[in-house]
């Protein structure tokens, strides 16, 4: 739950702050002179390379300071055989992090408030989270009617919304993709054809429920989301608000528990490492508080710092499944609402919770901080 934003804007850059009673539980920075996620590009393929599966895969020019890379083989479309120096037109599904460029998809997909619209597909779909069979069956049959081309999901909001408002979102989003297409035939690659939605107001439209203001530095900002939300004015917002000392915390390694225990989280290249420790004099009673506490906590961090790709946690004591299953149930149950689409695979054979988690954005590890020049990341020194 989020019940108030604090908005920073600094030039090109805005950093934003997600708070839930006080406490901060998603943070972002959106860059605009980054190829942000979302974003659509008219691009040039640079090189052509054969992967290690015998797969061909592009390097692509979209005028990031990284060129960005694309598999040919995507899923939903046909094979890419394309050369060196040709045009395409990509939209960034994972941005640019540490030394790796931003991952493209030929798939485009635009989001709207109440629908995202997929220009190539042909499916409609609707969002498990309404429930209702009888609203499920009304909206399905209402897009199905006013369709032109390609495929719809209809999103969560669209439960409540009006008629009317859907179908001139759905003729928005079909024009939208229209004025790309048309953009892209009159531009010299490398282009930016289309800036994703801001991401201020996704966050108000998954939580515009629980939402009570936004706190921005900025009053142009101001006035762009003064018609949808209670907004203040704040010149020192993050100052004011001690997000630079909650930052710093959420970059340190150890977080501590209530119960006496502690979570130490390492950032590898391969995985994300989380170990729950749990100190001394734990009897098994013990080590079930323990890790039902730690598997809320760590529901939590992964989404603030932002952790993606392949996590692996260790929890205390045995590692039955007898033992583990509630901690992982609570797992799944606090990770449900995450909007990067966290897995949690279950218990491995060699005793460890595996997660899968999509990579969109850079973690906060990423933004915040960079390699040791000394160490090269190992975190020692030689003696």
């Amino acid at each position: 739950m989020i019940d108030k934003i604090l908005v920073e804007q600094k030039n090109n850059v805005k950093k934003i702050a997600c708070l839930d009673n006080e406490e901060l539980v998603e943070f972002f920075v959106v860059d605009e002179n980054k190829a942000g996620e979302g974003n659509i590009y008219l691009g040039k393929i640079s090189k052509k390379i054969v992967t290690a599966n015998n797969k061909t895969a592009y390097f692509v020019n979209i005028g990031d300071s990284r060129e960005a890379f694309i598999n040919a083989e995507e899923k939903n479309l046909e094979d890419l055989e394309a050369l060196e120096g040709q045009d395409v037109v990509v939209q960034v599904s994972q941005e640019q992090r540490a030394e790796k460029g931003a991952r493209l998809v030929r798939f485009l997909r635009l989001a709207g408030i109440y629908l995202v619209y997929d220009p190539y597909g042909e499916e409609i779909n609707i969002s498990n989270k309404i429930e209702d069979n009888e609203i499920r069956e009304d909206l399905f049959a209402f897009v199905s009617q006013n369709i032109k081309s390609g495929g719809f999901t209809i999103r969560t909001s669209a439960k409540n919304a009006k008629k009317e408002d859907i179908l001139e979102e759905m003729r928005f989003l079909e024009d939208l993709f229209c004025s790309i297409v048309d953009k892209a035939k009159s531009t010299k690659a490398p282009c930016l054809l289309y800036v994703k939605d801001n991401v201020i107001e996704e966050i108000i439209s998954r939580q515009h429920i629980d939402l009570q203001k936004i706190v921005v530095n900025s009053h142009v900002l101001e006035d762009e989301f003064s018609k949808i939300a209670n907004v203040e004015y704040d010149k020192d917002v993050f100052k004011n608000n001690g997000i630079e000392e909650k930052i710093c915390e959420v970059l340190q390694k150890e977080v501590k528990l209530k119960c006496g225990g502690r979570i130490n989280i390492e950032e590898t290249k391969a995985f994300v490492s989380i170990d729950v420790d749990s100190g001394e004099g734990y009897t098994q009673g013990g080590f079930n508080r323990l890790n039902n506490e730690a598997a809320v906590e760590i529901a939590k961090q992964i989404i603030l710092r932002n952790l993606s790709g392949k996590i692996i946690i260790d929890f205390a004591g045995v590692s039955d499944y007898k033992f583990l299953k509630n901690s992982i149930e609570i797992l799944k149950k606090e990770l449900d609402n995450d909007v990067c689409k966290a897995r949690v695979l279950g218990l491995s054979r060699a005793g460890n919770v595996e997660i899968l988690r999509n990579r969109r954005r850079p973690s906060l590890q990423d933004l915040f901080s960079e390699e040791c020049p000394t160490c090269k990341g190992t975190g020692r020194v030689e003696r």
